[in-house]
């Protein structure tokens, strides 16, 4: 075997790979997760209508 041609399948198989990565992150039964996970740091802000009330008190001290 040429070195080409095993560079060749190499690619090959890393490409295969990454589609079904790509297709398993994309997986509707998985997206909720995904998206819960995405808004993970965001979980301990508080919520808008609290800063704001806060954000209010404090212009008008």
């Amino acid at each position: 075997m040429e070195i080409g041609l095993i560079r060749g399948l190499g690619t090959l198989v890393v490409f295969i790979a990454f589609i079904g990565v790509v297709l398993w992150a994309y997986n509707s039964k998985r997206k909720k997760g995904f998206d819960e996970a995405a808004n993970l740091p965001f979980a301990d802000e508080p919520k808008s209508d609290q800063r704001e009330e806060k954000d209010s008190r404090s212009n008008n001290e």
